[in-house]
């Protein structure tokens, strides 16, 4: 018996990198008519979808110590996490969050590709787990959609077309009252609602045109914001490795390929691997790609190739996983997945990161308060000799109660004197004032003391805060 070809000096065609196959030779769109997916991955992917999708529209609706679940306020600066409200002075957690967040996605990406694209990215979950399943239901798979496309406009196609647009719509229009809900609340929403369309003129107008974004994208851009709009697919080009693992074509198990009938030992005999060339993986891509020619751009890893691919091997009595996930270097060299010198520095600053972010967040104080001295404005001598400085403060309160708060100058010793009795915040507000701060001079060090003071509700002090205090010396 011949020795079977191996695959290790396969080298696919790469004219294909010259091109992107929603795109035909006369520079117009190739619409993608993407067979319909099934099997085990595409089950576990549907089933996460619905878990996200279902957290999404009910987020808003979610509270927490009488707080929203998510808020990204901006016109009131009042930002919510999890029930925990944070306003503009915690911007370093914000900037912290998102460098974390940019590390761990690169870590992702080095070590598992794009496998955020495929299972977690809201485009890829809408496009293919709702609006392609409306689109399978309504017109049927790939090849009546084709069929459907090339027909003329008939009452049949008129209906069809016009009840999937129609559901399209609805739905963008959906998703975005459920954004307008994360920036300005529910209770806001509701309120506009109630008040009738007309009454908010500037919101609907903003509901009206981000759905027509989202129908815009879903009903025509589709895939093409993968590929030339995320520049997540551009960045995975400098980010992989050949330890990376990423859907791939077990090229070294499938080369030769070539159609057959018969025992796999005639295969083995005529020098052929176990790809048949059956073209499955092709037609249930949605971004038009033969993953044969190995990684490339528009690949966001939805693993619906591999579906089809193990059904093919399966029916012709192969071996599955012919498509999986595998890595350049377990392909080709036979390694197993191991930690690379990168992977591990990735990790490590990762794991830093989170610990700082921790000790951030759970160093935060449910009180901050501000003092500054008033701009503009030097010392005062008092009638009775006492230098006194005027300052501006700001008391945040980031808890679900109101209090009552005083000042207390804990050094060098002196009088506080508040100008107003505001003295109270509400709970998730904050409150604002000016105050004198009166030292005996000889208490001074000079032009600029270091003074500092407590904050208290009641008898409990909330925090210390220290400030400079300006005086005759030296000038």
């Amino acid at each position: 018996m011949a020795e079977q070809t191996p695959g290790i000096d396969y080298k696919p065609d790469e004219s294909f990198r010259d091109s992107i196959g929603t795109i035909n030779e006369d520079g117009k769109r190739n619409w993608i008519f993407a067979k319909k997916p099934k099997g085990k991955l595409y089950n576990y992917r549907s089933l996460l979808s619905y878990l996200l999708l279902a957290l999404l529209f009910a987020g808003p609706w979610i509270k927490i110590d009488g707080e929203p679940f998510l808020l990204i306020n901006i016109i009131d600066n009042k930002f919510s996490i999890f029930g925990q409200v944070f306003w503009p002075q915690d911007i370093h957690l914000f900037a912290l969050a998102m460098i974390t967040g940019v590390v761990f996605v690169v870590l992702f990406t080095v070590v598992f590709g794009r496998v955020f694209c495929g299972w977690v990215c809201p485009q890829t979950i809408f496009m293919e787990m709702v609006f392609r399943k409306i689109e399978y239901w309504i017109e049927g798979d790939y090849k009546h959609q084709k069929k459907l496309k090339k027909q003329k406009w008939d009452k049949e196609k008129i209906t069809k077309k016009g009840i999937k647009h129609a559901i399209f719509f609805s739905i963008s229009f959906a998703i975005s009252n459920t954004f307008l809900a994360y920036i300005i609340g529910n209770e806001e929403l509701l309120a506009m609602q109630t008040d009738g369309p007309f009454a908010h003129i500037g919101t609907l107008s903003a509901l009206v045109l981000f759905t027509g974004v989202f129908y815009g994208v879903f009903a025509r851009f589709r895939e093409q914001v993968c590929i030339a709009v995320c520049p997540y697919g551009r960045l995975q080009g400098v980010m992989l490795d050949r330890n990376s693992v990423v859907v791939a074509y077990n090229y070294v198990r499938g080369e030769n390929r070539g159609k057959w009938k018969g025992k796999k030992e005639v295969r083995e005999e005529a020098g052929k691997g176990d790809c048949i060339d059956c073209g499955h993986c092709v037609d249930v891509c949605p971004t038009g790609i033969d993953i044969r020619n190995g990684t490339q751009l528009e690949c966001v890893n939805c693993t619906a190739c591999i579906d089809a691919c193990d059904e093919m091997m399966t029916n012709v009595g192969l071996e599955p996983n012919l498509i999986g996930y595998y890595s350049e270097a377990n392909i080709h060299d036979k390694e197993e997945f191991k930690f690379t010198p990168r992977i591990i520095s990735y990790t490590v600053l990762l794991g830093v990161l989170i610990i700082i972010f921790g000790a951030f967040l759970f160093g935060r104080t449910d009180v901050e308060t501000t003092l500054l001295r008033t701009p503009g404005m030097l010392y005062l001598e008092h009638e009775d000799g006492r230098i006194k400085n005027l300052y501006n403060y700001k008391v945040i309160n980031k808890t679900s109660e109101g209090f009552q708060f005083r000042f207390e100058l804990v050094e060098p010793k002196g009088t506080i004197q508040l100008v107003g009795q505001k003295t109270e915040v509400n709970e998730r507000e904050s409150a604002e004032g000016a105050m004198f701060i009166l030292i005996q001079p000889d208490s001074l060090d000079g032009r600029k003391t270091k003074i500092k003071l407590n904050v208290y509700d009641g008898d409990r002090k909330l925090e210390t805060i220290s400030t400079n205090f300006m005086g005759p010396g030296g000038l």
